[in-house]
């Protein structure tokens, strides 16, 4: 199907005459120019029962930082499971606070807790440093479920696009090691640095993510050229066997929609289990856009009854 409208409106906003093109700023812009988008479209912030702001201590003395969010009908003493988030923004923008009313929407939506993550940027910390962030997050909320009231056996790890992409590679990471996550929630996910797909050139030019703005991201996160590491392109790993089950969400009109829709097939192919759906007409970056994208709150839904079935549903069963 063609754009939507509000698609529309919003890439015609986005590149309108005279505007700076994203791959023309400097990180310190960029950062800012995301955080407006996200600010400015972004639904209103619903109520949950409790938020705290969590700093994960590492043995060196520092602090990962996090914001945990409980659901609203949730009681302080109640065990949940957890989602740990990992926001989108090419490894390089994006934050926390830009990402705090989709972590409440899904703490409500799917009653879960969400410990949304303040993982490392590149350029100052280049790859493997977010991955490495990831991986820490996850154990530390292991290590820590009695402080948070989360079940251990029932985490699973979500994010979108960036987000996605260290989702992913946390997992294949844990394999074989120890706890697993239960589920992985993966929306528009980067599974591949350097790609021919079809998506790649269709979409790269006049769409959010076009082929400079990508450029931009992966030079800044890869300056060593890193891109055949699976760390950085899951989809090099040798097997993708042994993956937990996972939703994978993409977007029509998005040029790593084909990269999403091969890794999807390839882990089904390799036994695994996956639900993918790409939303038709809208673009990369629709999910946290909700006062703009009805689509978006469609996703939601989408991730929150994928999370409930997977975590919830099955202990009660």
């Amino acid at each position: 199907m063609p754009l939507t409208p509000e698609a529309r409106s919003l890439l015609d906003m986005a590149y309108r005459v005279g505007a700076p093109r994203f791959h023309h700023l400097s990180e310190a812009q960029a950062r800012h120019s995301f955080h407006k988008l996200q600010f400015a479209f972004r639904p209103e912030s619903p109520a949950v029962a409790s938020t705290a702001e969590v700093p994960m201590g590492r043995a060196d003395g520092s602090a990962l930082l996090g914001r945990f969010y409980r659901p609203l009908e949730s009681h302080a003493a109640e065990v949940l499971p957890l989602l740990i988030y990992f926001h989108g923004g090419g490894w390089c923008v994006g934050d926390v606070p830009s990402y705090d009313v989709l972590c409440r929407q899904l703490a409500n939506a799917s009653g879960c807790a969400v410990l949304s993550v303040e993982y490392r940027l590149a350029p100052e910390h280049p790859f493997p440093g977010a991955t490495e962030d990831a991986r820490f997050a996850f154990q530390w909320a292991i290590d820590n479920s009695d402080l948070l009231a989360i079940d251990p056996a029932r985490i699973a790890l979500g994010g979108d696009s960036a987000g996605g992409n260290l989702s992913i590679v946390t997992a294949l990471a844990l394999r074989g090691t120890g706890p697993q996550p239960r589920f992985l929630m993966l929306v528009y996910p980067s599974t591949e640095i350097l790609s021919t797909r079809a998506s790649r050139e269709r979409y790269a030019d006049g769409f959010f993510l076009d082929r400079e703005t990508l450029q931009w991201f992966f030079e800044r996160y890869l300056p060593d050229g890193n891109t055949e590491d699976w760390r950085a392109s899951p989809m090099r790993a040798a097997s993708l066997a042994g993956l937990p089950p996972m939703l994978v969400i993409g977007a029509e009109f998005d040029p790593l929609v084909d990269d999403c829709e091969a890794f999807a097939a390839r882990v089904e192919a390799e036994g695994g289990t996956v639900a993918y759906h790409a939303f038709p007409g809208v673009v990369h970056g629709f999910f946290t856009l909700g006062k703009v994208f009805p689509e978006a709150q469609q996703a939601i839904e989408l991730c929150a009854h994928a999370l409930r079935r997977a975590l919830l549903d099955a202990q009660e069963g």
